[in-house]
């Protein structure tokens, strides 16, 4: 088989009970792409029937998610002949092959990839969508830590009940509720990631059994071991994180996945984690803290963080120079620098103020007309401005409306400092007149 469609197929990337996958050429785009392409050989009427509701469910989704930990589907053909759903190629495989003794992750990795499939499914959840299907096979990883949730096919999707399929979902990943047959919220999805993550930590699984009766039973009315209990050098912190996630009382699970991922960012900034740079677990976290960024949606903030640097500055350290050339604007994160000029202190900046920006304006300077040094320790998130021509529209909206706001602020601020000064040199030419 050559082609399907407009696309070239170049090689098959593994299979599945009722799927191919292969990797794929858009002839149009010229881009690589995975290509699902779906089997029909099913034994009874009543299985093609949940088959074809559950293409139906991930074919509705196309184009739909949009986030970079979101897999991005493409397009969808379904039809008698021949069905098919092309989405993103990711070449790092899934996360499974990470849930074996030998092959564990780091603590630090497991619990950043955590926090990033928890913003996505916490996206997903204001869209209307639950996954009900959420395990390490349906996380694939790109590079160290990035990854793309994929295999929306159980989706529980809002205002489209037509579609909706009930027992489905892979047994030993299952909420106690998602067994029970009950009526499904975000919470047995972070019921199931709890459980991927007690896989990723333990190399097993909370419940294991001979028979899909015997695990079933065991999740409704079973506690599972502390992950401790396989790997007593599992951080306190990371095994009460999974032990909350997979609470079979509701009350007592995660509320929000807002808790659940908070409870991760805690973990990074509470541990003594030796690391060479800054996890986006925490770049992320403290974008969202900072008033430059208050209006970016996080969709918008995961794309600032994949094209800003972060350094961390000792006080004292000189950042920029007058005279300088370059095309970067920085945001400070935590600390606080001083802006000289000429040796004089003109300005002190603290979190969330930004410098640099003036030659992303028309006219813009083209040396450093002041010098900037870190007043205390520093964290900087420095935006190349060439760089930022290449984001996405929306991205480079919310930049240009954070610069005119500072701009606008600091012009209010230097009228007060004039008014004032003028006011001063009024009283004194004033009090020089009625001594004469």
């Amino acid at each position: 088989m050559e082609n399907i469609g407009k696309y070239s197929i170049i090689k098959e990337l593994g299979r599945g009970a009722t799927s191919k996958v292969f990797l794929a050429i858009d002839q149009f785009n010229n881009q690589e792409v995975a290509l699902k392409l779906f089997e029909f050989n099913l034994g009874d009427k009543a299985s093609a029937k949940v088959f074809n509701k559950l293409l139906l469910i991930e074919a509705s989704l196309v184009g739909k998610l949009l986030h970079p930990h979101i897999i991005k589907m493409f397009d969808a053909v379904l039809n008698d002949e021949l069905s098919y759903i092309v989405m993103e190629y990711v070449d790092g495989g899934a996360l499974e092959k990470y849930t074996k003794m030998e092959r564990l992750l780091p603590f630090s990795t497991v619990a950043e990839i955590m926090y990033k499939c928890c913003k996505a499914l916490e996206y997903a959840q204001t869209q209307g969508v639950i996954h009900r299907d959420i395990k390490p096979a349906n996380i694939l990883l790109q590079g160290d830590s990035d990854i793309k949730l994929t295999d929306f096919g159980s989706a529980i999707v809002e205002n489209n009940e037509s579609t909706q399929v009930s027992g489905v979902g892979s047994p030993a990943y299952m909420s106690p509720e998602q067994i029970g047959g009950l009526s499904l919220t975000h919470q047995t999805d972070i019921y199931s990631l709890g459980v991927t993550m007690y896989k990723l930590l333990t190399g097993r699984l909370p419940f294991e059994a001979s028979t899909n009766t015997t695990l079933f039973y065991q999740i409704v009315h079973g506690d599972p071991s502390p992950p401790k209990d396989f790997r007593p050098d599992i951080p306190e912190e990371l095994g009460a994180i999974v032990q909350r996630a997979t609470q079979r009382d509701l009350s007592l699970r995660y509320q929000t996945w807002g808790e659940f991922a908070q409870d991760l960012t805690t973990f990074f900034t509470c541990m003594p984690i030796a690391q060479t740079g800054i996890y986006d677990t925490e770049k992320f976290s403290t974008l969202r803290t900072l008033s430059f960024f208050e209006s970016f949606s996080d969709i918008e903030l995961w794309e600032v963080l994949r094209f800003s640097k972060w350094h961390k500055e000792n006080k004292g350290k000189s950042i920029l120079n007058e005279g300088d050339h370059g095309d970067a604007c920085f945001i400070v994160a935590n600390g606080i620098v001083k802006v000289r000029r000429k040796g004089q202190v003109l300005n002190f900046l603290h979190k969330g103020d930004c410098f640099g920006e003036i030659k992303r304006f028309p006219g813009g300077v083209l040396s450093r007309t002041t010098a900037v040094e870190a007043g205390t320790d520093v964290t900087l998130v420095e935006v190349n401005l060439d760089t930022l021509e290449k984001a996405s529209s929306e991205c480079r909206f919310r930049f240009e409306d954070a610069f005119l706001r500072i701009l606008l602020k600091r012009l209010d601020v230097a009228n007060a400092r004039i008014s004032n000064l003028m006011g001063q040199q009024f009283d004194k030419t004033s009090v020089g007149k009625r001594v004469d």
